[in-house]
C-alpha cells in the first residue's frame, strides 16, 4: 500500500548535479541470472507437491522468486505495458483528474511516495487501481482509450496466477488449500488487491544525492506481490535478512533481480510473514538509480498486490496468536512507517 504525501514537486526542482554520461543500450544490460528460486507453474495440478516444496524453499529464504509458465502471454504483458506508457505520457493536467485517494488506495501520484529509509520522495509516478469502488478514479475512454479494459483484464490474469501461488503457500504452512484465496476474495467489496503501474522518470545525463532512489528500500505490506519488468530496465535489488514482520532491520547485502521477458518476479509481504509467525520472509527491496554508463532512460514496471480483504483475520499460531483484521494491520504498518519517517526527520534536523 502506498504511503503518500500531498506535495508533488517537479522532478526538475529536485537537487541534482548535471553531468555528461553515455547511456548504455538495453542490449548491454544483463538479463535474468536466476539468482533466486524459479517456480514453474506448468502442469500445475499434477506437479502441485513439487511446486509447494519449491515455494517453501523460496519463502523461508529470500522471500523472492521468479515464476515461469504462469499462463499470461508475453503479448498481453507487452500490451499492458503499452497502455501504461500511453497513460503516463498524458499531460499532468489530465492525470490530475484521477488523484490518489489514500482511503481507497487508488489513483495517480507523482513524486509523492516517501520511504522511512530515505526521507525523500521516490523518483517516480504511479497509478493504482482496485476491483471495486473507484469508478471516478478510472481514466475515461476519452482520456485513455482502452486503458481500463486492458487493465481490468490484466488484473484478472494476475489473480488467476495468484490463486495458484496462494494455494501452494497455504498448503506449505499446513493450512487448508483455500485458506488464503478465501482471504483474498476479489468478489467482495472490501478486497484490497490492486494493480499499480509505475513510471520512473528519464534521468539521462543527471545524478542525484545519495539519499535519492528511484524507489527507496521498503517491504510490501501485502501478502504476495507479482511484479512485471521490461527487458533492459533493471535496477530492482533485494536484501535478505529480515527476522520479524514488525521490525525494520535487514541484512547488508543487496542482490539484483533481473528477470527475462515474460517472467514474473514475486515477493512475499508483511501480511503473510505475520501469518507464518515470521517463518516466511518479507524482505527489503529497492530500485536504485542507474549508474554512469548504464541505461538511464525511463523505467516502467507493473505490480499486482494481493492484500487480504479488509475484514480478513490475520493470526499466527505461535509468535502472533492475537487476531487482527487486515484493515487494522495496514493501519498499524502505516503508523510504524509514519513514526519512523518522523524520527528520521527529527534526526536530520539535529
Amino acid at each position: 500500500m502506498a504511503a503518500t504525501v500531498s506535495s508533488s514537486p517537479s522532478i526538475n526542482s529536485l537537487p541534482r548535479e548535471t553531468i555528461t554520461t553515455t547511456a548504455a543500450s538495453s542490449a548491454g544490460v544483463p538479463t535474468s541470472n536466476r539468482n533466486f528460486t524459479c517456480i514453474d507453474l506448468s502442469d500445475f495440478d499434477n506437479r502441485r507437491d513439487e511446486i509447494v516444496a519449491d515455494l517453501m524453499r523460496a519463502s523461508t529464504g529470500d522471500g523472492f522468486f521468479y515464476v515461469i509458465n504462469h499462463g499470461i502471454a508475453v503479448e498481453d504483458i507487452r500490451s499492458m505495458f503499452q497502455s501504461s506508457v500511453d497513460f503516463f505520457s498524458l499531460p499532468d493536467d489530465i492525470k490530475k483528474k484521477y488523484p490518489m485517494d489514500i482511503s481507497r488506495n487508488a489513483g495517480w501520484e507523482k513524486l509523492a511516495q516517501i520511504r522511512p529509509s530515505t526521507g525523500v520522495a521516490d523518483l517516480k509516478e504511479s497509478a493504482q487501481f482496485s476491483f471495486h469502488g473507484i469508478e471516478d478514479l478510472w481514466p475515461t475512454e476519452q482520456d485513455a482509450p482502452g486503458f481500463r479494459t486492458r487493465s481490468e483484464k490484466f488484473m484478472l490474469q494476475c489473480h488467476e496466477v495468484s490463486v495458484k501461488l496462494l494455494t501452494c503457500l497455504a498448503l506449505g504452512l499446513g493450512f487448508q488449500e483455500d485458506f488464503f484465496t478465501r482471504c483474498h476474495d476479489i468478489t467482495q467489496p472490501d478486497i484490497l488487491n490492486t494493480l499499480r503501474c509505475l513510471h520512473y522518470h528519464d534521468i539521462t545525463g543527471q545524478t542525484f544525492p545519495p539519499e535519492y532512489w528511484r524507489a527507496g528500500a521498503h517491504t510490501d505490506f501485502d501478502t504476495l506481490t507479482l511484479l512485471f519488468q521490461r527487458p533492459g530496465e533493471n535496477g530492482l535489488e533485494v536484501c535478505p535478512g529480515r527476522e520479524a514482520s514488525t521490525e525494520f532491520g535487514h541484512g547488508d547485502k543487496w542482490a539484483p533481480v533481473n528477470p527475462n521477458e515474460g517472467e514474473i518476479v514475486c515477493n512475499l509481504g508483511d501480511m503473510i510473514m505475520r501469518w507464518s509467525d515470521d517463518k516466511f520472509k518479507s524482505n527489503y527491496h529497492r530500485v536504485r538509480a542507474p549508474r554512469v554508463g548504464e541505461y538511464q532512460g525511463p523505467r516502467y514496471s507493473i505490480a499486482y498486490f494481493n492484500q487480504a480483504n479488509r475484514s480478513a483475520i490475520i493470526q499466527g499460531r505461535t509468535r502472533y496468536p492475537e487476531p487482527i483484521t487486515a484493515g487494522e494491520f495496514l493501519m498499524q504498518a502505516m503508523e510504524r512507517n509514519y513514526n519512523a519517517l518522523k524520527a528520521l526527520k527529527a534526526a536530520q534536523k539535529d
